[in-house]
C-alpha cells in the first residue's frame, strides 16, 4: 500500500520555509523531511501548494527554491475585503481564512497525528439532536451578514433566474473549484477550454476530464430544473448520478444508497456499514434539511451532514458542496463556489465534523468562501446587460417549444413555430417570438442545450442537416 502521508505536512514545510528566508530546494526540503515522504510526492505537493498560494516558488528545475508565503499577498486577507470579524474571529495564519476561537481549536486537534486521535464511529445523535429552526450551525448576526452579500435583483423573480445570468462563468468556477478540491489538477483555463469548446487538457488522466464534465452536467441540471429542486431524495440522489458518471467501478452505484463499508482517508472516522442505518438516517437528513426555513442554515447543514453520513460509495463531498447550492438557486442568492478554498483548510473543517461532531471550523471555512463568491458574481452580474424583458416574459414557452422542436425534429419554419407557441404566446407577439425561436436554434450547440432541458442525445440526432431540415 502507497505510504500515508502526514496530514500536518504542510504545516511541517511551512515551519521549515520559515526559518530559511532564502529560501529552500526540493532537496534540502526531502532531506529535513527524510522518511516522512518520498521525494516524487514531495513535488507533487510542493507544485499543488504553489498554485494554490499556500507557499511561494522562485526559478526552474534545479535552480527552483521554496518560500514561505506568510509574508505574502496569499495570507493578507485583511478586514479591508469585508470579512465580517464575528464572535471573534481572527485571521488564520497559513492560509487567511478568519478562524473563530472554536475553529481554532478544532483545527488544534485535526492537526495532531492519526496516532494520538482516537477512532470514532458514525454517531446517530449528531443528526438526531439537530431540530430544524431551533438548532442552528448560523447565528442570527452571520445569517444576516449572509442575506446582505447573496441578495440580488431578481430575488422576485422565477427560481433560477440569477443563476441563469451568470451561467457560463458559474459554470466553469464550481467545476473547476470543487474538482479542485478532489485534488483534480485541470488549471482554471484548462477548466474552460473544456466546457466552452469540449476540448479536454492534454497530459491529464480520462477521470480528472470526467470529473469536470460531470460538474457541468450536475450544475446545469440545478440551474435548468431550479423550480422542481430541493432537498428531497430525488434532486439529491440525481445529483450524484451526474456527479458520479464514469467515475464509479460498478456504474449502478451512481444516485444509489450504499450497501458496502467505505473508508477516510486522513481520519479515524469510520462510517457506519450498516444498509438499514444508511437508508434510515439519509431519510432523515432529507427530512431534517427540508423542514430548514433559512437558506444559507440549509446550505450549510447539507454541507455538514452529506459527507458526514457517506450515503454514497463515493463522491459525498462532491455531491455535498452542489447540494449546498440547492436552496440558494432556488431562492436567486448568489451561489456558492468555493473559489480559492485550500484544500487542507477544508479537509481539516470536515476532519472536525467526522471525529468530533462539530461545526464551527466548516462554518468559517462555508462564510469564507460565500463572501468571495458574493463578491466575485455581483462583479460578474454588474458586467451583464439588462435581460431582454420579451424572452423573460416567454422564458417557458421558449424552453418547450425549443425542446420540443429538437425532440420532434420539427421543420424550421415560422409556420411551425407559430402551431407549436399557439396556446403559449400572444397573437400579437408571435412574430417576435417566432424569430426569437428561429435564432435560438440557430445558436443551439452543446454548451447551452441544458437551458432548453434537452439531452447530448437529442441534440447529436436533430444537428444533422437532414433532421433539422425535414
Amino acid at each position: 500500500m502507497p505510504k500515508q502521508l502526514p496530514t500536518d505536512l504542510l504545516d511541517r514545510v511551512s515551519a521549515l520555509l520559515h526559518e530559511a528566508p532564502k529560501g529552500l530546494t526540493l532537496a534540502d526540503i526531502e532531506n529535513s523531511l527524510r522518511g516522512i515522504v518520498s521525494r516524487r510526492s514531495l513535488q507533487r505537493r510542493l507544485d499543488q501548494w504553489t498554485r494554490k498560494n499556500a507557499i511561494r516558488a522562485e526559478g526552474i528545475r534545479r535552480g527552483r527554491r521554496y518560500f514561505s508565503a506568510t509574508a505574502h499577498e496569499a495570507h493578507a486577507i485583511t478586514p479591508a475585503t469585508g470579512t465580517l470579524n464575528v464572535q471573534g474571529r481572527m485571521p488564520e495564519v497559513r492560509s487567511g481564512i478568519p478562524i473563530s476561537s472554536a475553529g481554532e481549536e478544532i483545527q488544534a486537534f485535526v492537526r495532531k497525528p492519526l496516532a494520538d486521535r482516537p477512532p470514532v464511529g458514525y454517531q446517530s445523535s449528531f443528526l438526531e439532536n439537530y431540530i430544524p429552526n431551533e438548532t442552528v450551525y448560523l447565528s442570527d448576526v452571520l445569517k444576516k451578514h449572509l442575506h446582505e452579500l447573496g441578495r440580488t435583483p431578481d430575488s422576485d423573480r422565477a427560481a433560477g433566474t440569477y443563476a441563469r445570468e451568470i451561467l457560463n462563468r458559474l459554470l466553469i468556477d464550481l467545476s473547476w473549484s470543487s474538482s479542485r478540491l478532489e485534488g483534480n489538477t485541470y488549471s482554471l483555463l484548462d477548466t474552460r477550454e473544456l466546457i466552452e469548446r469540449g476540448i479536454a487538457a492534454e497530459g491529464k488522466d480520462a477521470k480528472e476530464t470526467q470529473m469536470i464534465l460531470n460538474h457541468k452536467a450536475a450544475i446545469e441540471f440545478l440551474v435548468g430544473s431550479a423550480e422542481e429542486i430541493g432537498v428531497n431524495r430525488f434532486t439529491i440522489t440525481n445529483l450524484h448520478a451526474l456527479l458520479a458518471d464514469n467515475l464509479l467501478t460498478d456504474p449502478r452505484n451512481a444516485g444509489r444508497l450504499r450497501l458496502t463499508p467505505v473508508a477516510i482517508g486522513s481520519s479515524t472516522y469510520i462510517p457506519t456499514a450498516i444498509p438499514h442505518v444508511i437508508e434510515e438516517e439519509f431519510s432523515r437528513l432529507i427530512e431534517l434539511g427540508n423542514a430548514i426555513r433559512d437558506p444559507f442554515e440549509q446550505s450549510l447543514f447539507l454541507m455538514v451532514h452529506i459527507p458526514y453520513l457517506q450515503p454514497f460509495v463515493d463522491v459525498n463531498k462532491r455531491t455535498s458542496r452542489l447540494s449546498s447550492n440547492i436552496p440558494l438557486i432556488r431562492r436567486n442568492l448568489v451561489p456558492l463556489s468555493f473559489l480559492d478554498v485550500p484544500e487542507q483548510s477544508y479537509i481539516d473543517g470536515l476532519i472536525g465534523v467526522y471525529e468530533l461532531n462539530r461545526v464551527e471550523l466548516l462554518r468559517d471555512i462555508y462564510i469564507w468562501a460565500y463572501e468571495r463568491s458574493a463578491r466575485q458574481y455581483k462583479t460578474v452580474r454588474d458586467s451583464l446587460p439588462e435581460p431582454d424583458p420579451f424572452r423573460l416574459r416567454y422564458r417557458s414557452a421558449l424552453t418547450e417549444v425549443i425542446g420540443e422542436m429538437v425532440r420532434r425534429r420539427v421543420p424550421l419554419n415560422e409556420i411551425a413555430i407559430a402551431d407549436l407557441a399557439r396556446s403559449i404566446v400572444e397573437g400579437a407577439d408571435m412574430p417576435t417570438f417566432t424569430k426569437l425561436v428561429l435564432r435560438e436554434l440557430e445558436g443551439l450547440h452543446e454548451g447551452n442545450i441544458a437551458r432548453f432541458r434537452l439531452r447530448p442525445s437529442e441534440f447529436a440526432s436533430w444537428r444533422t442537416p437532414q433532421a433539422r431540415h425535414q
